[in-house]
């Protein structure tokens, strides 16, 4: 019976009759003295008709029968902030959020609270907590009213979320940190989750430069290259100075075959970064691609200037120089990369290196102990470094198998211990 009167009373709410709420809330009370949802909705009630002490009276008798209820908290705070008990207010906000740390109105509560106490900063770094988790849920309005909020109590700043909460227990990422995720998502196959979170977060914020370009980014992940130039272009529109965003474009203009295009955007980045071997290796791609060898290499060289350990300008050179039919040269660049690639366990990419090596090779002594270097040099790597270990396993299968080249025998032990590593 109780719960039909309570249900009545919650029917009554919805109406907007609050007067008829309290009568059916007070009779599912009288059956159930120990019906704390009747308590705090009847408090609901009170407070929506201006009854403020009546209120605060019934969300404590909820929180006396149910300590965790963490609506009872909530509602109380508000009930307090309206009797300007701003105190108790966030003793209740601090509750609330003890009990959910993903409550995000408590966060929101309690930053209204602590501006009204002239404490800015704690003001904004709840405000922060409150919108990054609205972020979360999805939840539009009240992430943007958040971040009105931020701005308004700190015009100077526009960063959305804040970068280390204020709470040991809870960590809010930055916007960099939200769209690295977001790009690693994408980097792992899931590029329609990551593509669905970032036109949210562009619903949320149409003004975000960084968030359009990360959506071409992914776009371009998928082959969409014009949908991802149509983003790259928008993202520049907000910030022309971006060099990220440009050297993005370029590739996908590349990749339609505007060479001119991507040769521009390229020259663009530089002049913004001109110490990006990155920019300089993806303009010495799309010269290779144009036929501009000596442009290529020139490209190559100069990032290689600046990161020396570069494996992919190596090898990039190295095709640039097959083309130019130098090999000797090409050579070279592809022993380099394929070394800088084994010593960073890319077996993938080493073996394609040295499948064009092969293409081009002579059997000249020079290119067969270059070979022969580099196995030793994969096999040292497999050991952990000790060639005394190397060397036993060498010799157990000269054992087994004679009369084979020194070569054949490294070869071999590399493909059994890849094998017993499961690679």
């Amino acid at each position: 019976m109780n719960n039909d009167f309570y249900n009545q009373g919650l029917a009554r709410a919805n109406q907007k009759d609050y007067a008829g709420a309290i009568a059916e809330f007070t009779r599912a009370i009288e059956i159930n003295p120990y019906f704390a949802d009747a308590f705090c909705q009847r408090g609901l009630a009170y407070y929506d008709c201006g009854e403020i002490l009546l209120a605060v009276s019934d969300y404590t008798a909820a929180l006396q029968l149910n300590p965790e209820s963490v609506e009872a908290y909530y509602c109380r705070a508000l009930a307090r902030v309206a009797l300007k008990n701003l105190p108790g207010a966030i003793a209740d906000a601090d509750q609330a959020i003890r009990l959910n740390r993903n409550y995000a109105a408590a966060y929101h509560l309690r930053g209204m609270v602590y501006r009204k106490l002239g404490q800015i900063q704690d003001a904004i770094a709840n405000f922060k907590l409150a919108a990054d988790l609205y972020l979360q849920q999805k939840d539009k309005e009240n992430c943007r009213l958040c971040l009105e909020k931020i701005q308004q109590l700190q015009p100077k700043r526009t960063s959305a979320v804040v970068h280390e909460s204020t709470t040991p227990t809870t960590r809010i990422i930055s916007p960099e940190e939200y769209f690295t995720q977001l790009l690693e998502k994408a980097e792992k196959g899931d590029t329609r989750q990551a593509l669905e979170d970032l036109n949210w977060a562009l619903q949320v914020d149409p003004q975000d430069a960084q968030a359009y370009c990360c959506r071409g980014v992914v776009r371009y992940k998928q082959g969409n290259y014009r949908e991802a130039i149509a983003d790259f272009n928008q993202a520049l529109q907000l910030n022309f100075q971006d060099a990220i965003v440009y050297r993005n474009r370029g590739r996908a203009r590349s990749q339609l075959g505007d060479h001119q295009g991507a040769i521009a955007d390229f020259n663009q980045a530089l002049q913004l970064q001109p110490e990006d071997a990155l920019l300089y290796i993806a303009r010495g791609n799309v010269y290779r691609a144009m036929g501009n060898y000596l442009g290529a290499v020139t490209d190559y060289t100069k990032a290689l200037s600046i990161h020396p350990d570069d494996p992919q300008a190596y090898y990039n050179r190295g095709l640039a120089y097959a083309h130019m039919e130098e090999m000797q040269r090409a050579i070279a660049d592809y022993q380099q990369a394929a070394s800088i690639f084994c010593e960073k366990e890319d077996w993938r990419n080493y073996e394609q290196v040295l499948e064009n090596l092969k293409k081009i090779q002579s059997p000249s002594i020079e290119s067969k102990q270059g070979k022969y270097n580099l196995l030793r040099q994969r096999l040292l790597r497999l050991v952990g470094g000790y060639w005394e270990i190397a060397q036993r396993l060498i010799d157990q299968t000269k054992r087994y198998y004679p009369g084979m080249s020194e070569e054949w025998y490294i070869e071999k032990v590399i493909d059994d211990l890849e094998r017993d590593r499961g690679r």
